[in-house]
């Protein structure tokens, strides 16, 4: 004998009106636009990005009048031509573009033995503890991480007082090329172990444990097999750091002293500092331009990476 409805926990007559009431409200037949809903904030974001792109596209066409400090009404490509001929703009491009690349092959390369040690160790111990010392990082600002440097391997700070104690003279470690390099593989390199970390799980110790039983020693089941199967998490751990390392602005500025711009640096002095937002402006979409055609040219000879969903060829 079937029990009535009262004879219900109360729990389970609330769960049956929730339901009478989303049947209400919602109908079976609306549920096909209940992924369309999902997607909405996402569109709404990439629309106001699309809006704010466009207006600063419009005014890159603008130049600064000197004499009111406001952009002119006509339209000049005078922008665009100070990017491509002058010196510094050049320089800075060039720095920035030089950079990111060496960043995202010293991170890979520091990356991968971390995130495999991590995945493949039988230490549960060691597992967290190199997990903790991943996400630590995550904690700390960007700033701070930067000025925390500073004191490290200021001309006064912990590295040269060492020196000093074993008789060598102060070093410079701070305010040039390598600094800005070495705080920009340090701040990168959390990122790159989570991108790498997830597929390097997804490759089973079985097909490594099989290529050692066919008479494959380590290093070579490492290039014949881990390595090609690992491809995903390189591609899309390459793109995370390349274009975070490409668009960052605090590690330069704190780093470098001034004198290591990178583009967004370059950026901020234009729209900040000489006010000249027609000059910002066009930097900022020759940034995006010169990111969207890297991650372009990534993705036509390596292929989507991690960003391809799990499709197939």
């Amino acid at each position: 004998m079937r029990p009535s409805r009262t004879s219900y926990p109360l729990s389970w007559r609330l769960m049956d009106a929730v339901e009478a009431v989303a049947a209400a409200v919602w109908p079976r037949s609306f549920s096909a636009a209940v992924p369309w809903l999902m997607l909405m904030p996402a569109v709404v974001l990439v629309g106001l990005l699309v809006l704010g792109l466009w207006d600063m596209a419009d005014g890159s066409f603008r130049t600064l009048d000197t004499a009111t400090f406001l952009p002119s009404d006509d339209y000049s490509l005078a922008n665009y031509d100070r990017a491509f001929t002058e010196k510094l703009f050049f320089t800075v491009a060039s720095r920035s573009l030089i950079g990111s690349l060496i960043v995202t092959v010293i991170t890979l390369v520091f990356a991968f033995p971390y995130s495999y040690v991590m995945v493949r160790t039988r230490s549960a111990a060691l597992r967290k503890f190199l997990l903790i010392a991943l996400f630590l990082p995550f904690f700390i600002g960007q700033v701070v991480r930067a000025y925390g440097w500073l004191i490290i391997l200021g001309s006064q700070g912990m590295v040269n007082e060492a020196l000093g104690l074993v008789g060598v003279a102060p070093i410079r470690l701070l305010y040039n090329y390598p600094a800005v390099l070495f705080g920009l593989v340090q701040y990168m390199l959390p990122f790159a172990v989570l991108m790498l970390a997830p597929a390097l799980t997804a490759i089973p110790e079985e097909m490594e444990s099989a290529a050692g039983s066919l008479g494959a020693n380590w290093v070579r089941t490492f290039i014949h097999v881990v390595l090609p199967l690992a491809k995903p998490g390189f591609i899309g751990a390459g793109l995370v750091v390349m274009t975070l390392s490409l668009t960052d602005f605090a590690i330069p500025a704190i780093l470098g002293g001034g004198s290591q711009d990178f583009i967004a640096n370059a950026i901020y002095d234009q729209f900040f500092r000489t006010s000249d937002q027609g000059m910002g402006a066009t930097l900022a979409l020759l940034l995006v331009a010169v990111g969207s055609i890297m991650v372009g040219v990534v993705f036509a000879l390596f292929g989507a990476g991690t960003l391809a969903m799990g499709r197939s060829k």
